[in-house]
C-alpha cells in the first residue's frame, strides 16, 4: 500500500496476506512542506563524499518520490508503529510505514493492537466546557458576594445557552458562516426541513428574540414587524441583512442577548405577568422558550461546522421540559379543533381532574408530569391516568424541537394508545422554524 491507495484496495486482502491496516487520521502537523525522510541505508554511502559547492548538507531537500520501504531497516520501521497508531507521523513516514505493513505480518499485527489501544485511550469528547461549570462558578462567587442585581431563575437558562452559543460562534472561521444548516420541524401533520446558512440561523434568533426585547422596553431590530409571527420576522431580518457580510449578524445578536439578561435582572415582579406580543407567553416563559430555541439551533450550527455542543445543565433542562409539558394541554385542544387529535372522551368541570397521561422523563432534568387530555383548563391527576409515556429528557426536547419522528419517540408507552399518539404528535407540534 502506498500513500495514494484507498482503504479496501490493499494487496493484503488475500488469505495468506497480512491483515489490511486502515489509514490513520491526518496528523496535526500534516501541512506545509513535508519533513525530509531519512535516506535508505546504503553501504556505499559510508565512503567519504568529495567536497562540492552548493547548499549545506542539512538543507531541506525538494520533494521527490519516496524510496521503496524495503530499503529501510526493519527495526526502525517497527519503532515508528507507536507514532503511526497515534497519527503522529509526518506524511512521508506514514506512507513508508503503511507500505511496510503490507509486507510484514508481525508488524501488521502489532499495528492493529496499537490502533485498538489508541481507540480505547482516545475517547471522543466535547470541546465545550461542562455546561454546569458556569453555574457552579457563579454560585461560588455569589456565595462569597451576593449579586446586587441577581439574574432571576427563569432567565438563567437563556443566560447560559446564549453564552454557550456565543462561545461557539467566536471560534468559527470566516468561511463557516456560509455553511449550510438543515433546520427541521414538525408542522402539525408531517416533518418539514429547510436549508439555510449559519449566518441566517443567528439572524433568525435575533429576529425572534426581538419580540421579547420589545416587551421589556428594549430596541426591536424589526419595529415594522412588531406583533408578526416568527417566520415573517425572520424573513424580514434576512432581507435587511442580505447585503452585509455573513459574520456581521453575530455582534447584534450578542449585544441583544446581553441586554435581555440585564433587563431581566432589573425587571420588577410585575414583569412576570407581562405577555410578549405575538407569542402568547408571559415574560418568564418567553425567556425559557428563547433558551430552548437557542440550544436547539446551537446544536444545528455545531452539526454544520462539525463542532461538539453539549446539553444544558440538569436544572435548566428541567425548566425547558416543564415549559413544553405545561403547553401540551393547550396544543392538544388546538389540534382537536382542527381534527388532528381524537375528540374529548370525558367531560369535566373547569379545573376538575379529567383523563390524564403520565409523562415520565428520565435522566438529567427529568421528573413526572401529568398531562390533562380533555381540556386545557383541567388538572392532570395520577388517579385519572389512562396512559404512560417514558422518554429520556434530551430525547423529549428533541421531539419538541421536531427532530425526532413523533410515533417512534417513546422508549416505553403503555395504556390508551390513542392518548399516547395524540400527546407525541402534540409534542412535536410545539416545533417551528
Amino acid at each position: 500500500m502506498n500513500g495514494s491507495q484507498q482503504p479496501g484496495a490493499s494487496p493484503g486482502d488475500g488469505p495468506h496476506q497480512p491483515p489490511r491496516i486502515p489509514f490513520p487520521r491526518a496528523a496535526a502537523d500534516d501541512h506545509g512542506h513535508e519533513p525530509r525522510v531519512p535516506a535508505p541505508r546504503d553501504p556505499a554511502a559510508s565512503a567519504p563524499a568529495p567536497a562540492a559547492s552548493g547548499p549545506p548538507a542539512d538543507a531541506a531537500l525538494p520533494h521527490t518520490a519516496l524510496p521503496h520501504p524495503g530499503a529501510y531497516d526493519h527495526a526502525v520501521l517497527k519503532s515508528l508503529l507507536g507514532a503511526w497508531a497515534l497519527a503522529a507521523c509526518p506524511a512521508g513516514e506514514t506512507a513508508i510505514v503503511e507500505a511496510h505493513l503490507t509486507d510484514c505480518a508481525s508488524c501488521a499485527e502489532e499495528a492493529l493492537r496499537l490502533r485498538d489501544a489508541v481507540g480505547l485511550l482516545r475517547r471522543e469528547e466535547s470541546l465545550d466546557l461542562d455546561p454546569a461549570l458556569r453555574v457552579r462558578v457563579l454560585e461560588g462567587c455569589l456565595d462569597r458576594r451576593p449579586a446586587r442585581i441577581p439574574v432571576p431563575g427563569w432567565a438563567g437558562p437563556y443566560d447560559a445557552e446564549t453564552a454557550r452559543l456565543d462561545a461557539l460562534l467566536r471560534d468559527m472561521d470566516a468561511d463557516e458562516w456560509d455553511r449550510p444548516v438543515r433546520l427541521r420541524w414538525f408542522d402539525g401533520e408531517c416533518p418539514r426541513a429547510r436549508s439555510v446558512t449559519v449566518a441566517k440561523v443567528v439572524g433568525h434568533l435575533t429576529a425572534v428574540d426581538g419580540q421579547v426585547a420589545a416587551a421589556l422596553g428594549l430596541p426591536d431590530p424589526l419595529p415594522e414587524a412588531a406583533g408578526s409571527g416568527y417566520t415573517v420576522r425572520t424573513e424580514a431580518y434576512w432581507r435587511a441583512q442580505a447585503a452585509g457580510p455573513p459574520g456581521a449578524v453575530h455582534p447584534p445578536w450578542r449585544e441583544q442577548s446581553h441586554a435581555l439578561v440585564r433587563a431581566a435582572g432589573f425587571a420588577s415582579a410585575r414583569v412576570t405577568e407581562l405577555a410578549v406580543p405575538g407569542t402568547g407567553l408571559a415574560v418568564p416563559d418567553a425567556f425559557l422558550d428563547r433558551a430552548f430555541e437557542c440550544w436547539v439551533h446551537a446544536l444545528d450550527i455545531a452539526e454544520a461546522v462539525d463542532y461538539p455542543h453539549g446539553n444544558p445543565a440538569a436544572e435548566h433542562l428541567h425548566q425547558l421540559i416543564d415549559l413544553a409539558a405545561r403547553a401540551l394541554p393547550t396544543v392538544l385542544a388546538d389540534r382537536r379543533r382542527t381534527g388532528l387529535a381524537a375528540p374529548v372522551r370525558r367531560l369535566s368541570a373547569a379545573g376538575a381532574p379529567g383523563r390524564t397521561l403520565h409523562l415520565e422523563i428520565e435522566g438529567p432534568g427529568g421528573g413526572d408530569w401529568y398531562i390533562a387530555l380533555d381540556s386545557p383548563g383541567a388538572l392532570g391527576s395520577p388517579r385519572e391516568t389512562v396512559a404512560t409515556v417514558a422518554l429520556d429528557g434530551v430525547e423529549f426536547c428533541q421531539l419538541a424541537a421536531g427532530h425526532v419522528p413523533p410515533l417512534d419517540a417513546a422508549a416505553g408507552a403503555e395504556g390508551d394508545r390513542e392518548a399516547v399518539r395524540d400527546v407525541l404528535l402534540a409534542t412535536a407540534s410545539l416545533s417551528r422554524l
